[in-house]
C-alpha cells in the first residue's frame, strides 16, 4: 500500500467520478473503486451485467476493438476489459459475467 497518500492525492479519480455522475448518471451503476494502491485509477465494474457495461463503453467513445477478452475462474468467469484516461485519471472498465454451464460442457466436447 502507499503509506502516507492523503485523500488529496486521490483527486484525479475522484474528480472523474464526479464528471461521470454528472454526465453519465442515466447508465447503470457500476461498483466502483479508488484505492491508495493506484492512486491514479478509477475502476467501475459491472458484476453480471455486460449491458451496463456496453452502455459505459459506447457513451465513453471506446472502440470495441480496445476492449480485451478473457476469462478467469477455470474459464467459468468471462472478462471484458477496457481502460482509457478521462479527466487526468485512468478509467479502467471491467465487466464479469458468469459463462453458462451448457456453454462450458459444448466448449469441452
Amino acid at each position: 500500500m502507499n503509506e502516507g497518500l492523503t485523500l488529496d492525492d486521490l483527486a484525479a479519480p475522484l474528480r472523474a467520478l464526479r464528471l461521470l455522475a454528472a454526465d453519465f448518471g442515466h447508465l447503470s451503476a457500476p461498483a466502483v473503486r479508488v484505492t491508495p494502491i493506484y492512486p491514479e485509477r478509477l475502476e467501475l465494474a459491472f458484476h453480471d451485467d455486460l449491458a451496463g457495461f456496453e452502455g459505459w463503453r459506447d457513451a465513453l467513445g471506446i472502440a470495441p476493438d480496445a476492449v480485451t477478452h478473457g476469462t478467469q475462474s477455470g474459464g467459468r468467469t468471462r472478462v471484458l476489459r477496457s481502460s482509457i484516461e478521462y479527466a487526468g485519471a485512468e478509467l479502467e472498465l471491467v465487466a464479469y459475467a458468469r459463462i453458462p454451464a451448457e456453454a462450458l460442457v459444448g466448449a469441452a466436447a
